[in-house]
């Protein structure tokens, strides 16, 4: 009797298990980087949403950005890829070469959609063949942050230049009460790589030649890396992550810093779990972000840039392609606003609109509030101007290594190995020069192709 009772159980527990939750008949799963636990339910809502429209039942997997690319190589390995997944632009070309998205799904979509609602310049990174490896979502822009009010004091001109970048972080140098400039050492955080890209941006330094060949042992590079070891001696010790450069700012710590517009709610107090200490001091909600400056384009000695990011959804080769696309295309008009208005000041609105409504999404930014645990009009803490260069950042494109000669592949591996950053530890360190540093990466690169 009792092994007819056990035998009875097994049966009824698979039988059950064969169900999907919420009693969905299809499940699928969407890997993200917004890992955040307020940003993480969004998505979660957003998902419930979805299923009630259609039946299809989303399960919201949070991944850290810096390990994307090892956990997509496992999943691949055990043949658990995700549906889908929200990834940056750097790896979406890559993986597409290796297979792992699914092309065809994701031109579908965007002719559907309506190729004419979307960036072009976003669309054009994310061209694949004869269609598009992935479908970009949203966007930033990477700013230079600097605290006014400090700046007025010693007379010291807005830093947008190399020379008036150390000017001012030698001038405000005050450690252990402030450090001059919070640069990215972390050798295992792409943050790092994107702060140094931009500084190798803004002095002409390119992936390749004119000849279209990889070449990072140039004048320019070395040129480079020796501002960037200037500048991190005004950094405090160890490896240093976004993380630690966004709470030294918010802490008044930090003179300047590199950072997404994502940071915009933070130092303006809407975050009750990262206290504003400017703020508090000064007695005034709101100072740091009333006395706080943005640079987005940086001037070196032989040439200047900025450096944005695009993000995109992708569906993986092995999807249940289908309920997928479908997922997609929610998240792209009825769940779009949502969407953004998870962090609106940091997901600026790839897709503008509607064939019949072409600024629909746009407009509907603009009346969005940012914030976590406090909401606010971005118009209530900023003035215009950064509210315009803020959204107006994607529309060129991308000023990024390898995407604009053919080498965005190339690029997937610079970002999943994190290669760069590696070599730059070791010139931190002083284990290299600025000459061997710059031959490294030259070499390391040549042999990702």
């Amino acid at each position: 009797m009792r092994s007819e009772i056990l035998y009875f159980l097994i049966i009824l527990s698979v039988f059950i298990l064969s169900f999907p939750a919420n009693g969905s008949q299809t499940r699928i799963t969407f890997w993200t980087m917004e890992m955040e636990t307020e940003r993480v339910e969004i998505q979660r809502n957003i998902a419930r949403t979805f299923t009630a429209k259609t039946g299809i039942y989303v399960r919201v997997i949070p991944v850290r950005e810096n390990r994307l690319a090892e956990k997509l190589i496992v999943a691949n390995a055990a043949k658990a890829l995700p549906d889908v997944l929200y990834h940056p632009i750097d790896f979406t070309l890559g993986w597409a070469k290796k297979g792992l998205l699914d092309v065809q799904s994701a031109t579908d979509i965007i002719n559907r959609l309506g190729k004419e609602t979307f960036d072009t310049g976003a669309l054009n990174l994310a061209r694949f063949s004869d269609g598009y490896a992935a479908v970009p979502i949203d966007g930033w822009h990477q700013l230079l942050l600097y605290r006014k009010d400090l700046f007025k004091e010693k007379g010291l001109p807005a830093p947008d230049t190399w020379d008036r970048i150390l000017q001012a972080a030698r001038a405000l140098h005050n450690p252990p009460l402030i450090w001059g400039f919070m640069a990215a050492t972390d050798p295992c955080q792409i943050y790092t790589q994107q702060i140094f890209e931009h500084f190798a941006l803004s002095n002409g330094v390119r992936l390749t030649n004119t000849a279209g060949n990889v070449d990072l042992n140039t004048p320019e590079m070395i040129q480079t890396l020796k501002f960037y070891k200037a500048l991190t001696r005004f950094t405090p010790p160890g490896n240093i992550n976004l993380l630690h450069t966004r709470k030294d700012y918010v802490s008044g710590r930090a003179a300047m810093i590199m950072w997404s517009p994502f940071i915009l709610d933070e130092l303006s107090g809407l975050y009750k779990d990262l206290p504003v200490i400017p703020d508090i001091i000064k007695g005034k909600p709101g100072y740091l972000a009333e006395n706080t400056g943005f640079i987005s384009t940086i001037l070196g000695s032989k040439g200047s840039a900025q450096y944005s990011q695009i993000n995109c959804l992708g569906i993986s080769r092995d999807a249940n392609k289908a309920p997928a696309k479908k997922w997609m295309e929610f998240l792209l008009s009825d769940g779009y606003l949502k969407w953004l208005g998870m962090a609106p000041e940091g997901k600026l609105p790839i897709r503008k609109g509607t064939r019949q409504e072409p600024n629909l999404y746009t407009n509907g930014w603009m009346a969005l509030e940012f914030g976590v645990t406090i909401k606010a009009k971005i118009s209530k803490f900023y003035e215009m101007d950064v509210i315009k260069a803020i959204a107006d950042s994607t529309n060129d494109g991308l000023n990024r290594w390898g995407f604009t000669d053919n080498k965005r592949a190339l690029v997937s591996k610079i970002y999943e190995t994190k290669v760069i950053p590696k070599i730059l530890k070791r010139f931190f360190s002083g284990e290299l020069n600025a000459g061997q540093a710059a031959q490294m990466m030259d070499e390391q690169v040549k042999a990702l192709e």
